[in-house]
């Protein structure tokens, strides 16, 4: 890999002599990702290849597709928005498929380490307010700017999870009664369409000892409902434990109210979707399975239905 990734390195930055270090990552579930050094003669540029695996075709139906995640991601980062530097969109002449190369920003994306080890004792009390201060920074990016993404609504999203979920021709009970909890529920056209990162939280967050750094996994956005994001950082699932009474493991559950967000009014609407667990049947209350959430009922629609029985 750096012997391919060195060849094309000086055509797009600068200077460039090479490349070092070259490692593939465990982590990120649908993409191929590659941790590498730029050599460089003012000094080694840390670096992340995220590309399609090979032989992956065209991005899923949910995916915004990696050129325009690319776009997303610099647009965010030109705004001020926490989010890694676009280096470089891969060219057919680079030979290394569909994908791009960002500048890697060191810090901690395992939840478990960020939520209980002492080095960030100083970050837990801070994140919600500046989690906050980042989804107002990415609901704020002009649509205008955007590459072509998918529009969602609440009713269109129970629609396409239904749809997956009757694919499979195995009916679950507990599916059925998400299902009907959230059509029952749907609250209706969105009264403002803004970006949406359709994935915004721990594992896709990366930390430092004084907070967030950056946001990653671009992938799944689109335009909709930005309360969306707060509910969906909100839900058990990404707490991992640490629920009562907390965001994200972090003191200041408050710090996502009115003073950090652009959009007052929709508060109350992100409160409803983080309160919307305890509206259940009581058998279905304090699990780490919300069906509140759209995006929690799709993952484990997925889950389930990975091994179905012959």
């Amino acid at each position: 890999m750096e012997q391919e990734l060195g060849r094309g390195v000086a055509s797009w930055c600068p200077g460039a002599t090479g490349v070092t270090g070259a490692a593939k990552l465990s982590g990120g579930a649908s993409q191929e990702t590659w941790s590498f050094d730029i050599v460089h003669p003012d000094g080694h540029i840390g670096a992340i290849l995220r590309r399609a695996p090979p032989g992956y075709g065209a991005a899923p139906s949910r995916a915004a597709g990696l050129a325009a995640e690319a776009q997303l991601m610099q647009l965010a980062y030109e705004a001020g928005v926490p989010s890694p530097r676009v280096l470089h969109v891969l060219q057919p002449r680079d030979g290394l498929g569909t994908g791009f190369i960002m500048q890697r920003v060191e810090g901690e994306t395992i939840a478990r380490k960020i939520l209980r080890d002492e080095k960030f004792a100083n970050a837990r009390p801070l994140l919600a307010r500046q989690l906050g201060k980042v989804a107002a920074g990415i609901h704020g990016l002009p649509l205008a700017k955007l590459p072509k993404l998918r529009q969602m609504t609440a009713a269109k999203e129970i629609a396409e999870l239904e749809r997956d979920y009757r694919r499979f021709e195995w009916p679950r009970p507990v599916f059925e009664l998400a299902l009907r909890w959230l059509r029952d529920r749907e609250p209706g056209p969105s009264p403002e369409v803004t970006l949406v990162h359709g994935d915004f939280r721990h594992g896709n967050l990366i930390i430092g000892p004084e907070g967030l750094r950056a946001v990653l996994d671009w992938e799944l956005a689109h335009t909709g409902d930005p309360m969306e994001d707060l509910g969906w950082v909100c839900v058990n699932s990404w707490r991992f434990g640490e629920i009562a009474g907390k965001i994200l493991g972090s003191d200041g559950h408050a710090a996502l109210g009115r003073d950090v967000l652009r959009h007052d009014a929709a508060v109350p609407r992100a409160r409803a979707i983080h309160r919307a667990r305890d509206d259940r049947p009581p058998r279905f209350r304090n699990r780490n399975r919300p069906v509140a959430a759209t995006g929690t009922t799709r993952k484990m629609i997925c889950r389930t239905n990975r091994h179905p029985p012959s």
